[in-house]
């Protein structure tokens, strides 16, 4: 089990793994573990806006290539009362805006000791987090509003955008403690993202073509003339890669759904103008064919599942929707991420 980062352990409104067709909400790894932690007091009402500084800041002593884990110097004097950012290094890929999602790698420790709080590094993982409010700590959520992919960025915290008065026991932060971060930013996804993977050939006339296009609309599915297939289909139409999902990872993803009998859409994030994350594991929440389907599959890729009945509603399709009994269900996944 991974540990759970601490800055993703909030009161309110942290991305449900919900299922694609039921949900709220690059080609690495990002973590995502079960483990209970404190949560932040300063996430759980609204704050002031904060005034960015450029310092002080701490000394970044090795470590100091983007994606590689940084040593950071103990703060000397006294941190700013307002938040401190700083672009080490300037990334050229495109400008986080509040609302996103972010796959990052990141370091925290305690300005007045030094201690090391919580890396991703040594996990081996990096971070998938949406900045939104109640999602992560207010911080992160105007400090990295702006900033490129492909940037890394330090800030210094103080407890009123970071932990509050309450700190977090867990983590070792008393209520005092300003925070110093650095950030490397992997990738930014929201509603109009798309995967960029090599086209491959759907040549079975048989089974249903899904749209190639990669400027964040949502692709075309067209269904055939023919029964549809009684066994699991899964299909890359644009292969990256990218690591495969793991059976015990959740996704990001943008998806489609399309039923067979009717060539009707019954649900899409690109509809609803939002991202689904899900669990591969939560098969309450999640079409057993769709995860079956993505498991093995590149991040960074799109997929086209064939779900027969067996695998998606079977004789309980949901009451009062378009899925009747005995539907097999289409779907087009853009994998956007994996943690």
């Amino acid at each position: 089990m991974r540990r759970r980062s601490v800055l993703i352990a909030v009161p309110a409104g942290l991305v449900t793994l919900a299922g694609c067709g039921d949900s709220d909400s690059s080609s690495s790894k990002a973590s995502a573990s079960p483990s209970p932690t404190p949560s932040p007091s300063s996430s759980a009402s609204a704050v002031p806006p904060p005034k960015l500084v450029d310092g002080p800041l701490p000394a970044i002593t090795a470590g100091t290539k983007f994606d590689e884990k940084p040593t950071v110097a103990k703060g000397t004097g006294t941190p700013s009362k307002d938040l401190a950012v700083k672009t080490v290094i300037a990334g050229g890929g495109k400008a986080v805006a509040e609302g996103d999602f972010i796959q990052v790698n990141y370091l925290g420790q305690i300005w007045s000791t030094a201690k090391v709080f919580d890396n991703s590094y040594d996990r081996n993982t990096s971070l998938v987090i949406q900045l939104a409010q109640g999602g992560i700590i207010d911080g992160w959520r105007y400090g990295l509003a702006g900033k490129k992919v492909g940037s890394r960025v330090q800030m210094a915290i103080p407890p009123t955008w970071g932990y509050g008065t309450a700190g977090s026991a867990q983590a070792g932060i008393k209520g005092t403690d300003t925070l110093v971060f650095v950030i490397d930013i992997q990738g930014a996804f929201n509603a109009k993202s798309s995967v960029k993977g090599t086209v491959v050939a759907q040549s079975d006339a048989d089974l249903p073509k899904v749209g190639t296009n990669t400027d964040g609309k949502a692709p075309s599915v067209t269904i055939p003339k023919a029964d549809p297939p009684k066994k699991l289909v899964s299909n890359y139409v644009l292969e990256s890669d990218g690591a495969v999902v793991k059976e015990a990872e959740s996704i990001l993803c943008q998806f489609k759904g399309v039923i067979w009998r009717t060539g009707k859409e019954f649900e899409s994030t690109y509809s609803q103008g939002r991202l689904s994350q899900f669990a591969i594991k939560d098969m309450e929440s999640v079409v057993k064919g769709l995860a079956q389907g993505l498991v093995g599959k590149k991040i960074g890729s799109r997929v086209m599942i064939v779900a027969p009945a067996d695998l998606a509603y079977g004789d309980t399709p949901p009451t009062g929707g378009v899925i009747k009994k005995g539907d097999t269900l289409v779907f087009s996944v853009d994998i956007l991420a994996a943690m």
